[in-house]
């Protein structure tokens, strides 16, 4: 397997649609898959939007649980990585990140009240 740096900034928005998922190892026993330092995997299903370009969904896995994303909010990924695989006719590439986040939200700015006399 390949793997290959991918750079975060050049990817437009990135937006949350699928939760994190925990990825199950073991349909038959439920067992999650675990990283080398035994934290769960997680699967984040993320629509990736360049200025004046279609969407694409891709899904990110990231150890440990990313707290505060959640489907419709803007994210930003640290430490992306593709990777290229193949397993007899069928290949792809799949996604890994060091850390995925909620960008945060700007206040409104405030109003002013009460008028000038």
């Amino acid at each position: 397997m390949q793997s290959i740096p991918v750079d975060g900034t050049r990817l437009g928005t990135m937006t949350c649609i699928v939760a994190p998922e925990a990825r199950v190892a073991n349909r038959e026993t439920g067992e999650l898959r675990k990283d080398r330092d035994g934290q769960t995997v997680y699967t984040v299903g993320v629509a990736v939007r360049q200025d004046g370009r279609r969407a694409s969904i891709i899904e990110i896995s990231v150890s440990g649980e990313p707290v505060g994303v959640v489907e419709g909010v803007r994210v930003h990924v640290t430490g992306l990585t593709a990777f290229s695989w193949a397993m007899g006719d069928r290949h792809g590439l799949s996604f890994r990140a060091d850390a995925i986040t909620p960008v945060p939200v700007a206040a409104p700015a405030a109003s002013r009240k009460g008028g000038d006399a």
